[in-house]
Parts: C-alpha cells; sequence; structure tokens
C-alpha cells in the first residue's frame, strides 16, 4: 500500500515537473542506456527530462536565449568548440539544451569538463546523470567513435574564471581539441555564446579560499559572497548562441603543437568574429 502511495506521489510529481515538450523531444533521442538506467558515461535520460525542465525556464523566460545557426550542426559525430565564461559553467548548460530544443533532430550533447569535478560530492552525480564527462582525452574519442555531439571549451578555466575586464577576450586555445578532430576525422563547429560574461561578472578572484577549498578559482561577484544564496542568482542576462559552419580538417593529429597552430586559429578566429558580431548586434546586456 505504501509502495502505490509512494509511486503515485512520483508521477504526480514527474507530471508537474517534467515540461511536455522537454519529455517529448529527449524521447526522440536514442537511448543508449544500460538496465541500470544509465550509459556507460552516467547519462540517465530520464534524470535529464527532470532537469532540463527546470533549465527551460531559464533558457526561455531568464536569459531569454536565441540560436542562430543551430541547422549547422551535422548528424553524426561532431566537435562543438565554444568560448567559455561566466565562473559557473551556464554556458554549457545553455549549450546542451539548446541542442534538445531547437536542433532537428533534439542531440544529447556530452560536455567535457575539468577533471576536479568529480571530486565534488553530489555535484558530480548531478553532471553525469546530465551527459557531462571528465574530459579525457580517452572519453572524447569513446563518444566521438558512438557519433556523440562533444562540447568541449579549449580555453578551459582560463576562461571560464576570467573578471570582468577581460570579457569577450579568448584566452590561449589548447591543442587537444584539434588532435582529437584529425585522430577520428571529426567536424568541428565552432561556436560563440554571447551574454554568459555578464551572468556572474568577476570582480576579483580569491586566490587563497581556491586553494583551501580545492578550486581553481573563487570568484568574487557584485551580488556574491556578499548576498550568501542569493548572490548564486544569475543577473537575467540575454544571451545569444552563434553556430558557424563545420569545418573538417586534415592532417597528422602527433604533429607538433606549432604544426597545428593555424588549424586552430581559423577556429578561434570564427568565434572571435561571431563574438564580435553579437556584441555589436545588441544595444545592452538585458536586450
Amino acid at each position: 500500500m505504501l509502495e502505490n502511495i509512494i509511486e503515485l506521489l512520483g508521477q504526480q510529481l514527474r507530471e508537474l515537473i517534467v515540461d511536455p515538450e522537454v519529455d517529448r523531444r529527449i524521447d526522440r533521442i536514442p537511448n543508449k542506456s544500460s538496465e541500470f538506467g544509465y550509459d556507460a558515461w552516467g547519462l540517465d535520460m530520464e534524470w535529464a527530462k527532470w532537469s532540463l525542465s527546470l533549465m527551460k525556464f531559464l533558457y526561455e523566460k531568464w536569459f531569454r536565449v536565441e540560436v542562430h545557426g543551430i541547422e549547422n550542426v551535422p548528424l553524426g559525430r561532431v566537435l562543438l568548440v565554444s568560448n567559455h565564461s561566466g565562473q559557473l559553467p551556464l554556458d554549457g548548460a545553455l549549450i546542451g539544451t539548446a541542442m534538445v530544443l531547437d536542433a532537428d533532430p533534439p542531440r544529447a550533447v556530452r560536455a567535457m569538463v575539468e577533471k576536479w569535478f568529480p571530486t565534488l560530492p553530489l555535484v558530480s552525480t548531478f553532471f553525469y546523470r546530465n551527459g557531462q564527462v571528465v574530459g579525457t582525452p580517452q572519453n572524447c574519442i569513446k563518444l566521438l567513435e558512438k557519433e556523440e555531439a562533444v562540447l568541449v571549451f579549449p580555453e578551459g578555466i582560463s576562461g571560464s574564471g576570467k573578471l570582468i575586464w577581460q570579457k569577450y577576450q579568448l584566452q590561449k586555445f589548447g591543442y587537444g581539441f584539434m588532435r582529437l578532430a584529425l585522430q577520428t576525422g571529426t567536424p568541428i563547429v565552432p561556436i560563440a555564446v554571447v551574454g554568459a560574461e555578464e551572468t556572474y561578472p568577476g570582480l576579483y578572484n580569491l586566490k587563497s579560499i581556491a586553494k583551501i577549498a580545492g578550486f581553481p578559482y573563487f570568484p568574487v561577484t557584485p551580488t556574491w559572497p556578499l548576498l550568501g544564496p542569493l548572490g548564486l542568482v544569475p543577473l537575467p542576462v540575454k544571451i545569444n548562441i552563434y553556430f558557424d559552419e563545420p569545418i573538417t580538417f586534415e592532417g597528422n593529429p602527433d604533429d607538433p603543437d606549432q604544426k597545428l597552430s593555424g588549424n586552430v586559429e581559423i577556429v578561434r578566429s570564427s568565434i572571435q568574429k561571431m563574438i564580435q558580431f553579437g556584441l555589436e548586434k545588441r544595444e545592452n546586456i538585458f536586450d
């Protein structure tokens, strides 16, 4: 009797939280889950429905995201290469949401995250269940071989932890994504996110606290940590996401960085041009 009541309450809660559009679109994504309900990297499609339903509010109402060129993303394996910003990885979450809500057919994006994320209790499980994967070359190669869409941020921590006076200045790109693209014959789609820089404008990095906490950085923003938990609420800025046409490179993935630098610069320049276009187009950060 008690089990039936719990099951009924669970169904009612699901109907209350899980958005019907999210439910339908995720059901269109091929489910590669095991008997345990999630795939080899931890993605749980049912879990993702709950998370994405909550994310849909931020995507449509809070950030009022506009997507441009998402039809450029090809079917099959693809590396989505984006600029990175905003202290917290909202840009990655918004790109993933766009690929479910606005891509046709909808795609599950596997974002490569920093290796220190698994050290965070609960947070790591949340990330895994929603499709994020520790960013090792081995994980990326295996996902691409399974024809997945993999999201990478070549700026890494240097991009997400930028302070406000560095906004929209692309940091140095790593070369790993290019080596993986060459090794697996994967097309690259450059992506520019305009607006995420202002969600949590960083004023200062408390390096001493970051070191004690084991974080790569500990930002001070106009609202954090001054307002406590309320300071974690992002500013409701307008966000635009631009997808460029796919680029397929040829070459030896084992070439030295100097030989690959031209290819990396092509991707970086594409992202920078889209950022500049987006900045020139907008009148202010909220419109």
